[in-house]
């Protein structure tokens, strides 16, 4: 296939649908909050029904995007974006037209899957598309506009929900998968891992993978509501480890795993990954405490919190893609290393927010720094976890890294909390969550230090990735790999810094 440059027309149709695509994904996994007392009322939800509208979500997209990856280098990165927002759009249908809460829930988790073939497919396809000298660009582009979707969701799910009904916030993605679907099905060119095409699906890797992300997301999701005791949290946990256990086994087995394991030889890979756990940990922790310290602790009111971190999508929106250039010119580790430093004298800064701190002295200062330091951060890293792969298993990279990045979030909200102290008090009681917050913001700002330590020594000065065949067109004859990142000598290694 014919890869694309960033400045073309084509260029910009195939980070339009990845964007739109992914928009999709971003602002459902936000914008149900906004709508929660509205569902409540209209459904006659009780806490639990809504907590799990909102969780079952994030277990099915967590338990599943790994699979979404592999189906997409196997099967085609195209055909399974367009499936997975085909099938987006058809549960968010159901969504809005749901009667009962077990419903809702029962098509949030249909969401979910949907969202596990189109979000790590967004980016394998950026990785397959574009020319290599233009893909840290376009992906800089693709983390700053796709973090706008998520950032208005808030805005658009609140209107909605106050000048009509909840149930529009899951109508409206129809129409706009409908136009996603008609802009990759003209404009976005299929790619496959031609090492994999054709091979049958990993039914013992997608059956234990699904059992570890879910069992650990559903058990650490649990344990602020039943406490670590409860036999719901611990038999939860206790099926993660073993699904993630027999997982392994099970791909070490295989003929054609989900997840070849030769992956985390390539030192560069391994390496983004970790970083990526460690600040989208520290990420995590930062969204979910900030705006809701601002409301209880500081007095803010709900809008005013819920913008106060809006500085971080605008920085990241006008520097991510120069921060995805400057990666491709002087290598990820840099980046990769002052940028989670940047974000930990950020957090340091946040911890200070008390009662009566105002919004332009105490806040919008170190927000502002926390954005460029994301800015900085995001983009190189993102191009780091995709290309050390090379191009053939973007879908497998992308699904990864995509999993990572939300196993650390989950994990995040439901501990950190608790790390900080927490115990028994709750998050609503200024004089509970004022202390909490101030050391989970300093565990945050440790995670972010160890992120970047390990990028600084791990991560190499200059990305090499595999040279290989082309990602295979439609129709076209399967060409052969010629180079293994843990072959024999005669390939180079990916990693030499």
């Amino acid at each position: 296939m014919a890869l694309v440059r960033y400045g073309t027309a084509t260029g910009r149709w195939v980070l339009l649908a990845t964007v739109l695509g992914s928009s999709l994904a971003f602002i459902d996994a936000t914008v149900v909050n906004i709508a929660l007392p509205a569902i409540g009322r209209s459904l006659g939800a009780g806490a639990a029904g809504l907590q799990w509208t909102v969780n079952g979500y994030g277990l099915s997209l967590a338990a599943l995007v790994l699979l979404g990856g592999a189906l997409g280098d196997r099967y085609g990165r195209r055909r399974m974006f367009q499936l997975g927002v085909g099938w987006f759009a058809a549960s968010s249908l159901l969504c809005g037209l749901a009667p009962t809460t077990g419903l809702l829930i029962a098509a949030r988790v249909l969401q979910g899957m949907g969202g596990a073939l189109l979000t790590p497919g967004a980016l394998a396809i950026l990785e397959a598309s574009f020319v290599r000298e233009d893909r840290s660009r376009a992906i800089g582009a693709w983390s700053g506009l796709a973090g706008i979707g998520g950032a208005l969701g808030p805005f658009l799910g609140g209107w909605l929900v106050q000048v009509a009904t909840w149930r529009l916030i899951f109508l409206i993605n129809v129409p706009l998968a409908l136009v996603v679907m008609a802009v990759a099905a003209r404009h976005v060119p299929e790619s496959r891992d031609s090492a994999v095409q054709g091979s049958g699906v990993d039914v013992a890797g997608v059956l234990t993978g699904a059992a570890g992300l879910g069992g650990l997301t559903y058990g650490f999701t649990a344990w602020p509501v039943h406490g670590p005791g409860s036999p719901v949290v611990l038999v939860s946990l206790v099926v993660g480890v073993a699904g993630l256990i027999s997982f392994v086994v099970a791909e070490r087995r295989s003929a054609h795993p989900m997840l070849p394991l030769d992956v985390f030889r390539s030192r560069a890979f391994s390496a983004a990954n970790v970083v990526t756990f460690l600040v989208y940990a520290g990420n995590g922790g930062v969204f979910f405490l900030v705006v809701l310290n601002l409301q209880v602790v500081a007095g803010f009111p709900p809008l005013t919190a819920g913008v106060a971190l809006l500085p971080v999508t605008v920085l990241m929106l006008l520097l991510s893609a120069r921060a995805g250039m400057l990666a491709q010119r002087i290598g990820p580790r840099i980046p990769m290393t002052f940028g989670p430093l940047v974000c930990a004298a950020a957090l340091v800064w946040l911890a200070r927010i008390g009662p009566g701190a105002s919004y332009l002295t105490d806040v919008l200062p170190p927000v502002v720094l926390f954005g460029l330091g994301l800015a900085l951060l995001v983009a190189p890293l993102t191009a780091t976890a995709l290309g050390a792969l090379g191009d053939a298993r973007a879908g497998i990279a992308s699904g990864v890294n995509n999993a990572v990045a939300r196993a650390a979030g989950l994990l995040a909200v439901a501990v950190l909390p608790l790390a900080a102290g927490l115990g028994g008090g709750s998050l609503t009681e200024a004089g509970d969550l004022g202390p909490t917050y101030r050391n989970a913001m300093l565990l945050c700002a440790g995670l972010m230090v160890t992120g970047s330590a390990v990028a600084a020594v791990f991560v190499p000065r200059r990305l090499h990735p595999p040279e290989e065949a082309e990602p295979v067109a439609e129709g076209a004859p399967v060409p052969q790999r010629f180079c293994d990142p843990a072959g024999p000598p005669r390939c180079p290694h990916p990693d030499r810094a």
